[in-house]
This record gives C-alpha cells, sequence and structure tokens, in this order.
C-alpha cells in the first residue's frame, strides 16, 4: 500500500520533469511575500526581496508535498531510500531559503558560534518556514557534538497518512534536508536525521538531531 494522502494528482506520474516543476512550486509558496487572487498577473522578478513574507496555504504546500511523498515513493527502494530522497529535496529548498533570510534579516551576516546558528534555525528559519518557532532546542547530555531540535506538531505531516507497512518512515526527513542545507550553507558542516518522539499529547511530535562534524567543535573550542 502506498504512503497515502487526502491530495493527490490521480496518481498519475508526469516523468522526469515533474520533480523539478514540483520543487520549484514548493520553494515559491515557502518564500512567497503574500498570496495572490487567482488570475492576477505575477512577475517574480518585481518583487522587492525586503517585502516581508506573510502566511501562505498550508493546503498548496500539503498538496504539493503529498506530491513529493507520491513521486519519491514510486522510485525508492524501501523506507531508508524514500528518507534520503525527502531529505535531498529538502536540502535544495533549505539552501534557496538561507540565502533569502540572509538577505532579508541579517544583511548578509552570517552567525560564527553553534548557539547562535542554532538559535537561528529555532526561531528565524521556522518561523519564515512553517509560522511559528520550534518548541524546544536542546543539547545532548550523552554527546557534545548533538543538539536536538523539537516539533510538537509540524506543518508537513497534518495531511499525511502512513500505514503500518511505512510505519518507521519520518516526513520530517525532508525538514532534516532543510536543516542540513542551512547549517552547511553557514559552514557548519553536520549530519541532520529526523526523528519520531511522539507523545500522548502530541503524537506527530518530531526531533531533527544534528551531529556536528569534528571540525566545527574544534572551530568552536578556538573561539572561546
Amino acid at each position: 500500500m502506498p504512503v497515502s494522502a487526502q491530495t493527490r494528482i490521480n496518481g498519475v506520474l508526469y516523468g522526469a520533469s515533474l520533480e523539478k516543476e514540483i520543487l520549484d512550486a514548493i520553494v515559491a509558496i515557502l518564500m512567497a511575500s503574500k498570496l495572490v487572487k487567482r488570475g492576477a498577473p505575477v512577475n517574480t522578478l518585481d518583487r522587492s526581496l525586503l517585502l516581508k513574507r506573510t502566511d501562505v496555504s498550508l493546503s498548496a504546500f500539503s498538496f504539493l508535498f503529498a506530491e513529493i511523498l507520491s513521486y519519491s515513493q514510486n522510485r525508492s527502494l524501501g523506507v531508508q531510500d524514500l528518507e534520503k530522497r525527502l531529505s535531498e529535496f529538502g536540502y535544495r529548498v533549505g539552501i534557496r531559503t538561507l540565502e533569502l533570510l540572509w538577505f532579508r534579516e541579517k544583511q548578509g551576516k552570517r552567525e560564527t558560534k553553534v548557539l547562535q546558528t542554532l538559535y537561528f534555525i529555532h526561531s528565524n528559519l521556522w518561523k519564515y518556514l512553517f509560522g511559528k518557532q520550534a518548541d524546544s532546542l536542546e543539547k545532548s547530555t550523552e554527546n557534545e557534538d548533538e543538539y536536538m531540535i523539537s516539533d510538537n506538531e509540524p506543518n508537513i505531516t497534518k495531511y499525511i497518512s502512513i500505514p503500518k507497512e511505512f510505519s518507521s518512515l519520518n516526513c520530517g526527513a525532508f525538514i532534516a534536508g532543510i536543516v542540513e542545507a542551512v547549517l552547511d550553507g553557514c559552514q557548519f558542516p553536520s549530519r541532520v536525521t529526523a526523528h519520531s518522539t511522539a507523545t500522548e499529547v502530541f503524537p506527530l511530535r518530531t526531533t531533527i538531531l544534528i551531529k556536528f562534524d569534528k571540525s566545527v567543535l574544534n572551530r568552536e573550542g578556538n573561539l572561546k
């Protein structure tokens, strides 16, 4: 049984070009400065990069994300391969988003310390993409190079239904890809993965686990 969602394009596959078209559409939605009424002419190049983004349609994003999930599943060998593909999609979105946020909110300046960068992701990035800050940012008590960002109710999984045979699938891999791209772009190489940390109150709770490269910790130590 395939991963299902409330929105699909009649289960039709449109060829290799669909991947780029869907990705471009998702990037456009996530970065939109406003929603435009149907029929209104829009020229992206005419929009100012300084315009602040307002709310965009969650249903539109869910529609496209459901297609990414369906498209990726039909080309995956298993759950791990599917999560890898979702992460790669997220990575491409993250790189583009970081460039825009740097210009709008940081005037081209980047953070130089781990905690500052993680706070930027936890607050600025999350609020920009998902309309709210992440629910928690924690440092691992076991490994010095690991941090965790948790979201109690990720927007991307609201309309996704996972069958039993795909019970280990975490669609948060898409978010993990975004975070990894942002960290790479900020010169903090790391390995980022998504894990389900469901509770009775928050059954969709997802934790993004960040494991920094040794070079990051060495550099951090030299800055102290």
